[in-house]
């Protein structure tokens, strides 16, 4: 059994995931929290898998709780960012952070619970629009040629 916690500042979103999560026979959501605040204390208490993050929440926001839970001597659980959010190099950012994978929430729910499963596996899981946003931070564009080059 693949157990997750949720953590995302709205509750309908976390009830909605809990639905979704729990048409999986191999999975069982363990815990849920609203702030990033809460996860450190969640996860040693519910012991989950996977940690499905929003990035953007009141008080400590998704990054910071990956970074304190990376800063944990354990290696579980894998975070996996599930949000609405690919701007301002949210990806790098999240990627740097630790997490295990990052997902976009209009991303289809038998996506979002293969997901899941990949991330319990310790596979990297990239959400396509993601992906092009971190090729995109991590490639130089090339330089624009004033001249011909010689022949």
């Amino acid at each position: 059994m693949i157990r997750v916690l949720l953590v995302d500042d709205d509750a309908l979103v976390r009830a909605g995931l809990r639905m979704m999560l729990a048409s999986a026979p191999d999975m069982e959501v363990v815990g849920e929290a609203a702030d990033g605040g809460e996860v450190v204390d969640l996860v040693e208490r519910c012991d989950p898998d996977v940690v499905l993050m929003d990035i953007r929440m009141p008080s400590v926001d998704g990054l910071e709780a990956t970074r304190l839970l990376r800063a944990r001597p354990r290696g579980r659980p894998e975070i996996l960012m599930l949000t609405t959010f690919t701007t301002d190099n949210y990806v790098l950012r999240a990627l740097q952070a630790g997490a295990a994978g990052f997902l976009l929430k209009h991303t289809r729910p038998e996506l979002i619970i293969d997901a899941v499963r990949r991330g319990a596996a310790g596979e990297p899981v990239m959400s396509p629009e993601a992906l092009r946003q971190l090729i995109e931070a991590v490639t130089p564009r090339p330089a624009a040629q004033d001249a011909p080059a010689p022949p």
